[in-house]
């Protein structure tokens, strides 16, 4: 069940708190439909479970983050068994964590995890984890501890690459019927741009678009991405290659709908270097791309600091995932609806307590944030499973 905080409960307590344990559960849970980019496509989703025995006194609390990289390699090199690799090896970076210093150590923590060459996906289920065990030790919501202030959260329909137009149609309406989404984004590439949003439009002119490339075009294409201005678009993601932010920045200055950076925004460095080029007017903010829920903060504030707007993307990611990503999206420059979806979106089921559920376009969750975990729909999924005890 979710947890419940506690008034008094909190950091300053003379209580011993110790990380004395780490469980990993890779799960398969099936999809309802299929999740097609320009790159490729996955009818199952891969999920990494990152559990943390804490002794905080007399108790046991556990805690729990998502390492969600996609099979395939198709999104990037890292996949399921290269990042459950990771968390084997490094797991006993966290052991001696001080939970007394927590933001300290986090970003100490961050910093180590970077040093040593573990992917965004590694760091971001070790890192969430740790929030998610702080929060419940310190009482409060990640969202309060990181400087948010709880509002309600829009929630936007994202629609993957479809066989035909019809389908698309068909598939938009019927989430459209179900959640009333707040905003819709298709996946686009070569072949399959001008004419899907010609219908969208006819078919929904009333809901605000954007479209999402995922690194399908070239500079080569960048006279036909300027046919997209004539749709009033509310952003164009990643259009261009992933190293391409001079690209970005061409395109830029050649179209007035608003780029949104995503894959090429991985770093801290890369996301100044962009906002140095003028590469974007937007920024896709997901955990498991930067590499946890520290780092996607300093994104956030980076962006607040230059007039850059920002959402909260996901992979998507299971519910934990999901959760850890709303406790960003009430931070002040998140001005986009999430792709944060209800759980029966993607998932025939999901393993989170309760399920997050879309109503009026707007997110229906708990008003903590708080989750618990659903074990026997673990086990129902689980591929393989790992305890590491300290």
């Amino acid at each position: 069940m979710p947890i419940k905080f506690q008034d008094g409960l909190g950091m300053s307590e003379s209580r011993e708190k110790k990380i004395i344990g780490l469980n990993l559960f890779h799960i398969k849970v099936p999809m309802t439909e299929r999740f097609k980019i320009s790159s490729g496509e996955v009818f199952v989703k891969d999920a990494i479970i990152v559990e943390l025995k804490i002794k905080f006194g007399d108790e046991i609390l556990y805690a729990f983050g998502e390492a969600s990289p996609m099979a395939g390699s198709f999104y990037s090199s890292e996949t399921p068994d290269s990042v459950w690799e990771e968390l084997v090896r490094y797991s006993g970076i966290i052991k001696d964590f001080n939970f007394d210093n927590f933001f300290d150590g986090v970003e100490n923590l961050s910093r180590e995890m970077i040093n040593l060459g573990l992917s965004s996906y590694a760091r971001a289920g070790i890192e969430t984890a740790l929030w998610d065990g702080i929060s419940r030790i310190k009482g409060e919501p990640i969202f309060k501890i990181i400087g948010g202030e709880m509002r309600k959260i829009e929630s936007g329909l994202a629609v993957g690459i479809c066989d035909s137009v019809e389908d698309l149609i068909k598939i938009v309406g019927k989430h459209l019927d179900s959640g009333n989404y707040k905003r819709v984004k298709i996946k686009i590439q070569k072949g399959w741009d001008i004419v899907p949003i010609k219908y969208m439009l006819k078919n929904f002119s009333d809901v605000p678009l954007m479209v999402d490339a995922n690194c399908a075009y070239l500079r080569d294409d960048i006279e036909h991405l300027r046919k997209l201005d004539d749709f009033g678009l509310v952003m164009i993601e990643q259009p261009l290659s992933k190293d391409d932010l001079e690209g970005h920045a061409a395109l830029q200055d050649k179209i007035s709908t608003p780029i949104c950076l995503d894959e090429s925004v991985d770093s801290i460095e890369r996301l100044e270097f962009a906002i140095k080029l003028g590469a974007c007017r937007i920024v896709n903010i997901k955990i498991q791309r930067v590499g946890g829920i520290f780092i996607s903060k300093k994104f956030h504030d980076i962006c607040r600091n230059n007039g850059i707007p920002v959402w909260i993307g996901t992979m998507p990611e299971i519910g934990i995932g999901s959760a850890h990503a709303l406790n960003l999206c009430v931070l002040d420059n998140c001005k986009f609806p999430t792709d944060v979806e209800s759980s029966s979106r993607w998932y025939v089921d999901d393993v989170i307590e309760p399920l997050i559920d879309v109503k009026d376009g707007y997110v229906n969750f708990t008003e903590d944030l708080s989750f618990g975990l659903n074990f026997e729909k673990v086990s129902r999924y689980m591929v393989k499973r790992l305890e590491i005890n300290f």
